[in-house]
């Protein structure tokens, strides 16, 4: 390997975590750089919409904890996304307990749309997220996971804590029930 090629490919997660518990403050920083945006997705894909980053920053709060925990089983990102989904259930709990109490008005509903899309692109938009908040809990992450961070069934089936097969066949089906609801005019 040469010289220049070494200094362009990126560190692995697992140096990394070498370098922050040995003191390198920066391997922290580039690990959360590198994992942040992600994990961000994710948790708006859960119906997380207010606080997300705060969320995110719990997580690797969490991790950067229990790092010796980290048996590198799976990937970072995977263990990570793990972190994320028990933060994001904790979350969803404690809303449902508060619902109880407080109504919320589907007005107040943040909508993330980029306004130089055009009329079509935007309605596209819209239907797509439909479809997808009809599928199931399970499914809706399996897609997500697959679609939208392009993980192979192995870390989804961690993930969601399934098997591989199991999540092929959710995803299987979220793409059929999507297909179904987009096709229905």
């Amino acid at each position: 390997m040469s010289e220049l090629t070494r200094d362009i490919e990126p560190t692995p997660d697992i140096a990394l975590i070498a370098r922050w518990q040995r003191g390198d403050q920066r391997a922290a920083t580039e690990l959360v750089g590198r994992h942040a945006q992600a994990l961000a997705r994710f948790a708006v894909t859960q119906g997380i919409r207010d606080g997300v980053d705060e969320l995110v920053q719990d997580t690797f709060v969490r991790a950067f904890h229990s790092l010796e925990s980290f048996r590198a089983d799976s990937s970072l990102r995977t263990w990570l996304f793990t972190i994320l989904k028990r933060l994001v259930l904790d979350r969803q709990r404690s809303e449902q307990r508060q619902r109880s109490t407080v109504e919320l008005d589907e007005e107040h509903a943040v909508q993330d749309f980029n306004a130089l899309d055009g009329m079509v692109a935007d309605e596209t938009l819209l239907r797509v997220r439909q479809a997808v908040a009809r599928l199931s809990p399970l499914q809706r992450e399996v897609f997500t996971l697959r679609v939208t961070e392009g993980m192979p069934y192995t870390e989804i089936a961690r993930v969601v804590g399934s098997t591989e097969g199991a999540c092929r066949v959710h995803y299987h089906n979220a793409m059929r029930a999507v297909k179904e609801y987009l096709s229905d005019d």
